[in-house]
């Protein structure tokens, strides 16, 4: 454990702190993880600069508060397929793993617990901060898809694999939609108050938690959206720490606008395509918009498309596939491709889930690239990715992740990349006139034309002299 005392006072001194007022909370679910805070505004704004005296101390993980039971855990629907699942085809991970596994990397999951599993034999428990465990139970199974993304181990059985099998992994459970605070009443219809146990503060310290541990990669499928002027200080305190003095890879997912706690963003305004896409924000999504420190995932399907519940934003950093996941079952000990709700069953998809595809590939490059530092990993993701025709956009950053570019490719490390949507005029190109084609050789066409019209003019004569020979002879042309 390091002296937090002693890094609050000296590791980010120089920093100037920004006030704010309104207070987060956050709940884990299973597609994605947030609440609202306010009503947003459309307004110029940038996450509050970094507040060292904000950062929370590393005690052992507990409860937040007195909690009692809400829900029954999250019932799963078991694979039956034995194929190698879609996204992780998508991605195509065999030829990678010819490079790295993730050997000697340890990923932490902040999420809804890890549950034990024969495929992830390689785990830690990190603690819990909603109930009394060491981090391995999860009752929602959030927790545990996104952990056998990131490190499953394959099988003789099945196709399916997690992005770094040889990677270890710490389960910290840090929220759960299984509890609420005792005596709370639940209103279902309100996001500020709709159930669950977990929020920002809890967050924050799990955060340093997990950096403390010695996690190379922090995963982090869990996001609260709000207004620009949220007060989440603590939380950017906490993953500032991380990156920049435990130079741990922090990969967060960019949040689901499906959840009725997040409003879209603007996309690119056509009519102003090189706008700060800053300028025009009404959602703000922490941790993700801390985007000097967090590398934030967006989603896609499997034909590279962004996914329609990917909240846009000027943070979006990659995209991953998030839609049609396959991963490790909590209940059963097998894989599972959906869950069970009220309205039936609900496939696993969402930003939650692209991020540990990230994660994984953090790990790898970490493996193969020990050397780097967590920013210079988070660059070299970025550099690789597959692009979009114009650049980086606040849906898919600057494209899907492509793990094999990722630990080959030679990538100029000293050139920033902007997340700012080419303009226009960046985008027009002068193009060369092309040179005038020489004047076509007709020769034989022409010669062609010359016999076919002394042919025609011959059959016409000699029709026109036949006249008076029929005639003289008495026949009859009918």
């Amino acid at each position: 454990m390091c002296d937090n005392a002693a890094v609050r006072g000296n590791w980010w001194g120089r920093r100037r702190a920004h006030n704010v007022v309104t207070r987060v909370v956050l709940v884990a679910g299973i597609v994605g993880c947030s609440v609202s805070i306010g009503t947003p505004t459309a307004a110029a704004a940038r996450p509050p600069a970094i507040d060292a005296s904000a950062l929370p101390g590393d005690g052992a993980p507990k409860p937040y508060t007195e909690v009692e039971a809400a829900n029954p855990c999250t019932s799963t629907r078991t694979s039956p397929s034995t194929s190698t699942p879609p996204a992780q085809k998508f991605l195509g991970l065999e030829p990678a793993w010819q490079f790295s596994r993730g050997a000697g990397q340890t990923v932490a999951v902040i999420d809804t617990g890890v549950a034990r599993h024969p495929r992830l034999p390689n785990i830690i428990g990190g603690g819990d901060y909603v109930a009394d465990s060491d981090g391995t139970v999860d009752c929602d199974a959030h927790g545990t898809f996104v952990a056998g993304i990131i490190a499953g181990q394959p099988s003789s059985t099945d196709g399916f694999s997690g992005v770094a099998p040889e990677a270890q992994i710490i389960g910290i459970r840090q929220s759960s939609s299984a509890y609420r605070p005792k005596g709370r009443e639940v209103d279902p219809n309100d996001p500020k108050n709709g159930g669950g146990v977990g929020n920002v503060s809890s967050l924050s310290e799990a955060v340093v938690h997990a950096a403390n541990m010695g996690a190379t990669v922090i995963n982090i499928s869990e996001v609260a959206c709000g207004s620009p002027t949220m007060n989440d200080r603590k939380l950017g305190a906490a993953v500032a720490y991380a990156a920049t003095v435990k130079d741990a890879v922090i990969i967060a997912s960019a949040g689901n606008s499906d959840n009725k706690a997040c409003t879209g963003n603007p996309g690119i305004n056509p009519l102003k395509p090189g706008a700060d896409p800053w300028d025009s924000l009404a959602t703000a999504v922490t941790p993700a918009w801390y985007d000097e420190y967090v590398l934030s995932v967006g989603s896609v399907d499997l034909n590279g498309q962004p996914s329609s519940f990917t909240v846009p934003g000027p943070w979006v950093g990659v995209s991953a596939p998030g839609e049609q996941i396959v991963s490790l079952d909590p209940n059963s000990g097998g894989l599972a491709y959906a869950t069970v709700t009220n309205q039936g069953d609900s496939n696993i998809a969402g930003t939650s889930f692209a991020a540990p595809y990230v994660a994984g590939v953090a790990a790898l490059v970490r493996a193969r690239f020990p050397h780097l530092t967590a920013a210079q990993v988070i660059h070299r993701i970025q550099a690789t990715t597959h692009s979009t025709p114009e650049g980086w956009n606040p849906y898919g950053g600057f494209g899907t992740i492509d793990p094999v570019a990722a630990l080959t490719h030679d990538v100029d490390t000293t050139t920033p990349l902007v997340k700012k949507p080419s303009s226009a005029e960046g985008r027009q190109v002068q193009l060369a006139v092309p040179p005038t084609p020489p004047a076509p050789d007709n020769t034989a066409r022409n010669v062609a034309l010359i016999g076919l019209g002394v042919v025609v003019v011959l059959c016409v004569l000699g029709y026109l002299a036949s006249f008076p020979i029929v005639r003289a002879l008495g026949g009859r042309r009918d």
